[in-house]
């Protein structure tokens, strides 16, 4: 294995990529080459540096710790030259961020554990001998060589590993009823159509660890007797779909995947099926129908797809997180990976958190982790220094929880007994800013516009649902609109073919029991305490504060502010359409909302 005195991460984002940073990172190899350092400074992707929107392209150097943004190919020959070869940093793209950068990249946080991430910004994602070099692959020959298929499952059965894609159904069950059900032909699949607003958990596996999640598959094939697999992933992550076919591709050059893998009788092989973003693809049984070719809709169950799955035969499926813990598994054993979480809910769990945080991104906390410790300690508190007012968990389809819930463990029985779930990872926060029933308005619209339309009480339930909340928002709420809401929610969550249906009144019922008080000012008052819902609020601005420089005026839409320069200016509300942005480029917080 070579030894380099440099290590280059180029940031290969979606927004780098469309900057340049493929062409930057191909000017860098070949600068590089021709000053013969390519033997000392090794250039590798990561899946995200800084802040791409502003930044990209850009690169992280170490073990120096430079950090250079806004890099094009044309900039690269001077900063190889100046760092490089003179040994000193480019000033011109240096970035300020460093500390920033290097927190992010380097040792997880003190409630952090990293078993999922833990390789991710560290190996190449396209070039499988790094990860190999890091124990990759090592589990597949133990369970080729030293284990039987009932032995593998009795192995996660002990773990107690959960499916991480929001269920957290016992993953070695689920093996067990496939590896049992009847069928000359076995498929397993991977669930990467990740549709949660804002979550990007596994688009960050999949870019920065793809063998990880592989190599799990693989095993997974071997303890369920399956032939072939498939990952399905969304066609919006396109470096991820790219990355896992690079690593197939060379997974199968070297024999881990195809006939007769590591010189066994055991054979598999792997396929990337890209979804077209429809959310309820990523329900088990419409994510198989889009396989197989057809419109991606729920199916009955049972049969469930361990029975009867793809093209009628025995089939697993599990999500991208599920199948990145087996290798660490096998690995490291049972009793290391039990003595994380809690008695029912064992390892660890990423989220994406965003919203009203300081620190928003994706972390890592052992399950049991309360929402305290990850939104104040690992999430650095409220953004503004604003209060807390809810933390939303489980996508579109979980609860609203407030402050009396910061406490609570995160796990999968106590989420649910609070009225919400652990979904695939996402955790939105919320500040006192936040208008719940626009919220609640906000995840019914996307889940009723995700609604495949297949059964009655989701198609038509959901829209129901949204055009209540949507009178609600607007100052025409009724009295009669709560018990209505009450009884929508219950006939839809008892009578929805598949899990979207049956989860997405969540948001509704969770903000309706925590946060009634909200929905009576706006029905019986007219009010929106939160000072959100464009159609109950007024922008005014206030006499003594105004100093009359006209950029409010210059930057209103529909020219409803009117004053001379160094004078008070005033909104006519009549014409006012409540955008905020007068708010916004105020300098002087002379516009209040009434």
């Amino acid at each position: 294995m070579a030894f380099y005195r440099s290590t280059v991460l180029v940031s290969m984002d979606p927004v780098c990529v469309e900057k340049g940073a493929l062409e930057v990172k191909e000017r860098l190899i070949q600068e590089l080459d021709r000053l013969n350092l390519s033997e000392e400074v090794q250039v590798l992707e990561s899946p995200h540096i800084g802040d791409p929107s502003k930044e990209g392209p850009d690169i992280l150097v170490y073990p120096e710790g430079s950090h250079y943004i806004a890099l094009t190919k044309e900039s690269v020959p001077l900063l190889v030259m100046e760092h490089f070869i003179k040994g000193r940093e480019l000033k011109q793209y240096a970035s300020k961020m460093r500390d920033i950068i290097d927190e992010e990249l380097s040792e997880p946080k003190e409630k952090e554990i990293r078993i999922i991430l833990q390789n991710i910004g560290k190996i190449d994602p396209r070039n499988i001998e790094d990860y190999i070099a890091l124990d990759g692959y090592m589990a597949l020959g133990k369970v080729l060589t030293e284990m039987t298929p009932e032995q593998v499952i009795q192995v996660i059965l002990d773990s107690k590993l959960r499916g991480r894609g929001g269920a957290g159904f016992p993953t070695g069950l689920k093996w067990k009823f496939a590896r049992q059900a009847a069928g000359t032909r076995k498929y397993l699949v991977c669930n990467a159509d990740e549709g949660d607003p804002g979550a990007f958990m596994n688009r960050k596996v999949l870019e920065g660890d793809p063998h990880s999640v592989i190599e799990g598959m693989i095993i997974g094939a071997y303890a369920v007797g399956a032939s072939q697999g498939y990952i399905y992933c969304r066609a919006e992550y396109p470096i991820a779909v790219s990355t896992l076919r690079i690593a197939i591709d060379q997974a199968r050059e070297i024999g881990l995947l195809g006939e007769h893998i590591m010189g066994t009788d055991f054979s598999f092989d792997l396929e990337v099926r890209m979804g077209a973003g429809a959310f309820v693809c990523g329900e088990e049984t419409a994510l198989i129908s889009s396989i197989e070719g057809s419109r991606g809709e729920p199916r009955v169950r049972p049969p469930f797809p361990a029975n009867k799955g793809l093209w009628a035969s025995p089939t697993n499926i599990n999500n991208v997180e599920t199948y990145a813990n087996v290798p660490r598994i096998i690995n490291q054993g049972v009793e290391w990976y039990a003595s994380m979480g809690t008695e029912k809910s064992k390892g660890t769990k990423t989220f994406a958190l965003a919203g009203d945080v300081s620190h928003t991104g994706l972390i890592e906390v052992p399950l049991g982790t309360t929402l305290r410790d990850i939104i104040y300690d690992i999430g650095g508190g409220i953004k503004n220094n604003k209060e807390f007012k809810a933390v939303q968990t489980g996508g579109p389809m979980g609860g609203c929880l407030p402050k009396e819930y910061l406490d609570l463990p995160v796990d999968y029985e106590t989420l649910g007994n609070a009225g919400s779930i652990m979904g695939s990872g996402g955790m939105i926060v919320m500040d006192e800013e936040t208008c719940m029933v626009d919220i609640a308005r906000f995840f019914m619209e996307f889940t009723q516009d995700e609604s495949c339309g297949k059964c009655v009480p989701c198609r038509v339930g959901t829209r129901r649902i949204l055009e209540i909340l949507e009178r609600i928002c607007d100052g025409k709420g009724r009295p009669e609109d709560i018990p209505m809401l009450r009884n929508l929610c219950d006939e839809i969550i008892q009578d929805s073919l598949c899990g979207l249906g049956q989860g997405a009144p969540n948001p509704v019922v969770s903000t309706m029991k925590h946060f009634m008080d909200e929905y009576e000012a706006h029905i019986f008052e007219k009010r929106c305490p939160a000072k959100v819902c464009r159609s109950l609020i007024t922008y005014h601005i206030m006499d003594g504060e105004c100093t009359g420089c006209t950029v409010c005026a210059r930057n209103c839409p529909v020219n409803a502010i009117t004053g001379e320069r160094k004078m008070t200016h005033v909104i006519d509300t009549g014409i006012c359409i409540r955008c905020g942005i007068c708010a916004q480029v105020c300098a002087y917080h002379a516009i209040e909302v009434n």
